[in-house]
């Protein structure tokens, strides 16, 4: 994990009066899973839509792949290959399997009449998913009638299937339960294991922190206060460390009152 992928130096946002971000710097290597967690409010949402090109930061730098970078849009940064994947997932409930995997992508086999090319989008879909590990019935199926892990799944496999670099999970295991939960983190760990995506994973759950990623970044009241591989820390000194987070701000209210 040398070929460093991302790097945010001092990164800062503010919505007029509003620092919703102070100083936020992580990195990425190749192949490298990097949890980040962080309170309700603590800027986790903020970093991740500069990281996609959705806000441009107040302040700081952004590399990419060892060149410093400036997030146009959204499409710029999808162009480079950072992929979000939203707890909305984006994923359209009425079409099926593999026309969801080519959304705004899609193959043609006549495009002066509009003619999709279902066949090879079909077998294409098919070997993609097959080649993650995806477990679903079959590509034909919609995407209304699949599990939450199912559809998360999905919406994973495309962003891979888009030559993504990055990936940036937004609580990907929000509102699971333990088997799809844990189809989730598989997915995750088989990913890793090839070495060929970089995974940011925003949780609240320790423990799913531990059993998937390289290393782990706290985000506190929009700063980094903390970035160590996971190898190197526990749950415990985690907790702590939260847990003095929230003593000192039930002090600074009680002192305020």
């Amino acid at each position: 994990m040398n070929e460093e992928v991302l790097r945010t130096e001092h990164v800062s946002k503010s919505f007029g009066r509003v620092a919703a971000l102070k100083d936020a710097s992580i990195h990425l290597s190749k192949g490298e899973v990097l949890g980040l967690l962080g309170d309700n409010g603590a800027g986790k949402s903020t970093l991740l839509k500069i990281l996609t090109g959705f806000h441009r930061p107040s302040g700081g730098k952004i590399y990419f792949q060892g060149a410093e970078i400036e997030l146009k849009s959204v499409s710029h940064a999808r162009s480079l290959g950072i992929e979000p994947v939203y707890q909305d997932l984006a994923l359209i409930s009425e079409l099926n399997v593999y026309r969801n995997m080519f959304l705004q992508r899609e193959i043609m086999s006549n495009r002066y009449l509009g003619i999709l090319d279902d066949r090879t989008m079909r077998e294409r879909a098919i070997e993609q998913l097959d080649g993650m590990g995806v477990n679903i019935p079959n590509v034909d199926v919609e995407i209304s009638k699949l599990s939450g892990g199912q559809r998360q799944a999905i919406a994973v496999a495309r962003s891979v299937f888009a030559n993504a670099k990055v990936l940036l999970l937004d609580e990907p295991t929000a509102a699971m339960g333990v088997r799809e939960s844990a189809m989730i983190l598989d997915l995750i760990r088989r990913l890793k294991e090839k070495g060929e995506v970089s995974i940011v994973l925003v949780a609240h759950n320790y423990a799913h922190i531990f059993d998937v990623c390289d290393r782990v970044s706290l985000l506190q009241n929009g700063e980094i206060t903390f970035d160590r591989r996971t190898r190197d820390t526990s749950v415990e000194e985690l907790m702590n460390l939260v847990l003095h987070e929230i003593r000192s701000a039930r002090t600074t209210v009680v002192g305020s009152s």
